[in-house]
């Protein structure tokens, strides 16, 4: 196995490499609150309607931005702004200088090992067509 992150910029790989580096944990499309003051980011439980809440894959990946005016592409010049990534997100990580954890599918060959490390958002939020009430209800802490 190739280890491109390790030896590539986030900005030297190709689109495929780029879209590898995703682990498949779903909570990029979870909802998250910032607070105005201070800049933190506060997950919620909430997934957007298209996330598939088991497989934590998205339902129409090719056609997200049409169908989810919110739905944000991630691109090598917006590194700046990755604070709102999950902290065990490879771009994140990646950027920052770290190499990915050792449950990395790229690492262990299995994409079911973001689920077995329990980092990912699978079974443990709902999508936001059953949500009622405030969304502020449903903050939570996942794993860092």
């Amino acid at each position: 196995m190739d280890a491109f992150w390790r030896h590539k910029t986030l900005a030297q790989m190709t689109q495929t490499e780029w879209e590898s580096l995703c682990d498949g944990c779903g909570r990029c499309c979870l909802h998250k609150l910032e607070d105005e003051d201070t800049g933190e980011f506060y997950f919620t439980d909430v997934a957007c309607r298209l996330l598939d809440t088991h497989s934590c894959r998205c339902r129409d990946y090719p056609n997200r931005f049409s169908s989810v005016s919110d739905c944000l592409a991630l691109h090598v010049e917006d590194i700046p702004h990755f604070g709102w990534l999950p902290s065990t997100c490879a771009y994140r990580l990646l950027a920052d200088g770290r190499d990915l954890p050792a449950w990395h599918p790229l690492l262990t060959g299995d994409p079911e090992s973001v689920h077995t490390a329990g980092i990912s958002a699978r079974d443990r939020c709902v999508s936001e067509t059953a949500v009622t009430g405030d969304i502020e209800d449903h903050i939570v802490v996942w794993p860092r």
